[in-house]
C-alpha cells in the first residue's frame, strides 16, 4: 500500500482519533445539567421513540428506558465519554469501536426521519468497521505499547 505523509497504519490511527475526537464533542456539547437534572435528553428520546414509524422501537424504549431515565441519561453521556477517550487513547480500543458502533446503530434506528443524524450515524458506524476490521490500534495507541490485541 502506497500511502503519502503517514504509513497506512497511522492513517488509521489518525481515522480512530478522528471518530474518538468526534465522540467527544458529541459528550462536551451535551447540556449534562439539562440530561441529568431535568430528564431533557431522555424525555427527547421518548418523544422520538413514540412516534416512530417502526413499533418495535417504540415498545423497546418503553421497555429498556422509560423505566429508568435517570439511570438511561447517565449511561448514554458517559458512554460517549468512554468512546472517545478509549479511542483517542487507544485503550481497549475494538471494546470501544464495537460499543461505538452499536451506539450509533441505535441512534441510526431512533432517529430515522432526521437525514441530518442519519448521515453522521452512518458516517461514524462506517468509520468503526473501517477501524475495527483495520485494527487501527496497532500504532499510536495503549494497547499497542502495552500488547493488547495483537
Amino acid at each position: 500500500m502506497q500511502t503519502v505523509w503517514l504509513t497506512g497504519a497511522e492513517w488509521l490511527a489518525v481515522l480512530r482519533i478522528g471518530l474518538g475526537l468526534w465522540w467527544l464533542e458529541s459528550w462536551r456539547h451535551k447540556d449534562r445539567k439539562g440530561w441529568f437534572e431535568r430528564g431533557t435528553g431522555i424525555a427527547w428520546a421518548a418523544e422520538v421513540a413514540g412516534r416512530h414509524r417502526w413499533p418495535a422501537v417504540g415498545k423497546g424504549f418503553d421497555a429498556v428506558v422509560a423505566p429508568r431515565p435517570r439511570l438511561m441519561a447517565y449511561v448514554v453521556v458517559y458512554a460517549e465519554l468512554a468512546l472517545g477517550l478509549g479511542l483517542v487513547a487507544g485503550l481497549l480500543t475494538p471494546v470501544a469501536l464495537v460499543g461505538g458502533l452499536l451506539l450509533n446503530l441505535l441512534y441510526l434506528v431512533l432517529m430515522i426521519h432526521d437525514w441530518a443524524e442519519q448521515g453522521q450515524n452512518a458516517m461514524m458506524a462506517l468509520i468503526s468497521l473501517v477501524a475495527l476490521f483495520a485494527m487501527s490500534w496497532q500504532t499510536w495507541s495503549l494497547d499497542h505499547a502495552i500488547g493488547l490485541f495483537l
